[in-house]
C-alpha cells in the first residue's frame, strides 16, 4: 500500500482515529455512525491517511463510551449493523484504506451475558470464575485489597445477593460497569480466540488492544501500596500487581499466532501506558504485538530537551526488538493538544484529570500544535491522527455539567470533568451547530461550540493557510518524499531550544521551541512550514527542508 509491502504497511503508516460517536451522523439521531463514516471516506483518502482505527462499535450500554462491551460479535444498533460494517470494510479497502478496530479484552460490560450469569450463579460457581469475585476484608465490609480504578476511587464494588444481603466484591480497574475478566480462565482465552477470528474472517486488517497491561494480575491479588487519593499513574508504577504483569505477554503471543495464520497477517497495536520505553518494548517483541502507542511522547511538554530525550529513548528501546515507533499527540482519552500546548504546564495529565487547569492561550497552543504536527509526521515509524486535530480543534472546556458522560466525572466526585471535552462531534460545514455533523435542527450527543464556523472542514478546505491544509500537504509530502518514511534518522545539532534532525541526505525537520527566531540560512530549501518563514524560523514553528538545495 502506497509503496509499502503488504506485510509491513504498518511500519510507516499514518492511522486516523475515528471516535465513531462523534465523527459523522447519517440517520439524524445526533450520534455518529457507520453510515456517516462511509460517506466521509473520500475525505480521509483526500487527507492522505493510510488506515482507520475505529473505536468500539459493539453493542454497549455506553457507561464508558462503548468500552463496556455487551456483545463482541455484533454492531451496536446506534452505529448500524454487521452488514454496514461489511460495507464499510469493502468500501475502505476499495479506496486503499486499512481498517483497525478496538478490542476491549480486559473487561466486559456488567450487562454482558457472562457477567449476568456470574451474578445469578453465586459464590464459588464456575460462572463467577470468569471474573474476579472475592470475599471482602474486615468481615466482608471492606474491599479485598487496595487496588484503584483508573476513573477514581477503589477498584472493587460489592454485589447484593438474591436475598438482598451484601455479597462478594468484584474487580473493575475501570468503571464499576466494566468488570475485569480473569485471563487465567481457559474459557476466557478460548472465547477471545473465536472473537478475533470472527473479525479477521470479515476482513478487519488489525486490532488495537485496549488496556493491554491490565490483562494479567499477580496471583493472590496482593495489595499494591496505593495511598489515599492515589491516581492511576501507571507511567510511574514499578512491580504493580495489577498492571504490566509479565503474564500478559503469554496472551499477546497467543493472539499474534492467530493473526499470523491469516494470509498477509493481521496488525496488532497495543495501548500500554507503562513505565518507560524499555517496558513498552516488551509488548512489541518479534512474536508479540507489531506496534504500541507511545504515551511518553504524547505526554511530553513543549520542551526541546524533553522531546529529544523521549525520541532518543523510544528509538533506542525499540531498535533491539525491530519494532517501529509510533507517535501520537492526542486521542479520545487525552486533552486535545491545542489546549494543552497553550498552558503554562504543557505536559499531559492522567485520563483528563487536567481539566479545570488555568485557561490556555489557544493562539500559542495552535501555533505549537501545528509545529508539533510537522515534527510528528517527520519522525521514523508510524503516526496517529485523532479526528479533529487536523482541524486544530481545542478542548471544549465549558460543556454544561448536565451533559457530561465520562465516568471520571462521577467517580471523581465532580472534581474532574473527564474526557468529554475532546469528544465533541466534528464540525463539517455551515455557520452554526450542528455544522453538518447531523441533520439541521438535531442536537448532537454533546453540544458543539457556537463559534466553530471557521473550524469546519468546508471552511478550512477553502483556506490554504488552515490547519487542515497544513495536514493535507504534510501527509501528501510524506508519501512523495522517500526520506520521510524510510530515511535514516540523525540529529542535526543547533541551539538547545531547537529540535532538528535529518532523515537521510534529502530531508530535514527543524522545530524552533525557543523564544527567538532561528537563522535558517544554509539549512536547505523550504518544503513546508507550520507558519510563514523565510530565512528566519519564528518561535513555535517547524519547517521541512531539503538539505543542500536552495
Amino acid at each position: 500500500m502506497h509503496g509499502a509491502q503488504p506485510e509491513t504497511w504498518w511500519r510507516d503508516a499514518v492511522v486516523y482515529e475515528v471516535y465513531l460517536r462523534s465523527f459523522a451522523d447519517s440517520d439524524g439521531d445526533g450520534i455518529g455512525d457507520l453510515g456517516g463514516l462511509r460517506r466521509r471516506l473520500p475525505y480521509l483518502v483526500d487527507l492522505g491517511v493510510d488506515a482507520l482505527w475505529i473505536t468500539p462499535w459493539y453493542p454497549s450500554p455506553m457507561a464508558d463510551g462503548g468500552y463496556d462491551v455487551a456483545d463482541y460479535c455484533d454492531i451496536d444498533s446506534r452505529f448500524g449493523t454487521l452488514a454496514d460494517a461489511d460495507a464499510l470494510l469493502a468500501e475502505a479497502h476499495g479506496l486503499g484504506l486499512r481498517v483497525i478496530t478496538d478490542l476491549v479484552a480486559n473487561h466486559t460490560s456488567d450487562r454482558h451475558p457472562w457477567f449476568l450469569a456470574a451474578l445469578a450463579a453465586g459464590p464459588g460457581s464456575p460462572e463467577r470464575s470468569r471474573y474476579f469475585f472475592r470475599d471482602g476484608r474486615a468481615g466482608g465490609s471492606e474491599p479485598p485489597n487496595d487496588w484503584i480504578s483508573a476513573f477514581g476511587g477503589p477498584a472493587w464494588t460489592r454485589v447484593r445477593d438474591p436475598d438482598g444481603s451484601p455479597g462478594q466484591w468484584y474487580l473493575h480497574l475501570f468503571a464499576p460497569e466494566q468488570p475485569d475478566l480473569d485471563w487465567d480462565h481457559p474459557g476466557v482465552r478460548d472465547d477471545f480466540d473465536a472473537i478475533l477470528r470472527f473479525w479477521f474472517d470479515r476482513g478487519i486488517d488489525g486490532i488495537r488492544v485496549d488496556a493491554a497491561p491490565a490483562m494479567a494480575k499477580v496471583t493472590g491479588l496482593p495489595d499494591a501500596g496505593h495511598g489515599p487519593g492515589a491516581l492511576f499513574e501507571s507511567r510511574t508504577w514499578v512491580g504493580n500487581p495489577h498492571w504490566d504483569v509479565d503474564g500478559v505477554h503469554d496472551i499477546l503471543r497467543r493472539w499474534r499466532r492467530i493473526g499470523d495464520s491469516y494470509e498477509g497477517g493481521r496488525l496488532f497495536v497495543t495501548e500500554a501506558v507503562v513505565n518507560g520505553p524499555e517496558r513498552l518494548s516488551r509488548y512489541v517483541r518479534p512474536d508479540e504485538m507489531h506496534t504500541s502507542f507511545n504515551f511518553d511522547y504524547l505526554a511530553s511538554p513543549w520542551d526541546a530537551g524533553h522531546l529529544r530525550a523521549v525520541i532518543d529513548a523510544s528509538l533506542a528501546a525499540l531498535e533491539p526488538v525491530g519494532a517501529p515507533a509510533t507517535w501520537v499527540l492526542s486521542s479520545h482519552d487525552e486533552t486535545r493538544h491545542v489546549t494543552r500546548f497553550g498552558r503554562a504546564r504543557s505536559a499531559a495529565a492522567t485520563m483528563g484529570f487536567d481539566t479545570g487547569a488555568p485557561a490556555a492561550d489557544l493562539g500559542v497552543g495552535l501555533r505549537r500544535a501545528r509545529a508539533a504536527a510537522l515534527l510528528t509526521l517527520a519522525l521514523p515509524g508510524s503516526a496517529y491522527v485523532y479526528q479533529g486535530e487536523e482541524l486544530g480543534l481545542p478542548e471544549v472546556e465549558d460543556l454544561p455539567e448536565e451533559v457530561l458522560q465520562d465516568p471520571t466525572w462521577e467517580r471523581s466526585g465532580h472534581t474532574s470533568r473527564g474526557r468529554d471535552g475532546c469528544r465533541v462531534p466534528l464540525p463539517w460545514s455551515g455557520g452554526r451547530p450542528p455544522f453538518g455533523f447531523t441533520d439541521d435542527g438535531v442536537e448532537p450527543w454533546l453540544p458543539q461550540p457556537a463559534d466553530w464556523a471557521g473550524s469546519t472542514v468546508a471552511a478550512q478546505l477553502a483556506d490554504p493557510t488552515s490547519t487542515l491544509s497544513l495536514y493535507r500537504t504534510a501527509l501528501h509530502l510524506r508519501r512523495r518524499i522517500p526520506g520521510v518514511r524510510s530515511g535514516a534518522f540523525s540529529w542535526w545539532r543547533t541551539a538547545d531550544d531547537v529540535v532538528a534532525f535529518d532523515r537521510g541526505p534529502a530531508f530535514r525537520c527543524v522545530v524552533n521551541l525557543s523564544d527567538e527566531p532561528l537563522d535558517l540560512r544554509g539549512a536547505g530549501r523550504h518544503l513546508l512550514s507550520s507558519a510563514p518563514c523565510a530565512d528566519l524560523l519564528p518561535p513555535d514553528t517547524a519547517v521541512w527542508l531539503e538539505p543542500g538545495a536552495s
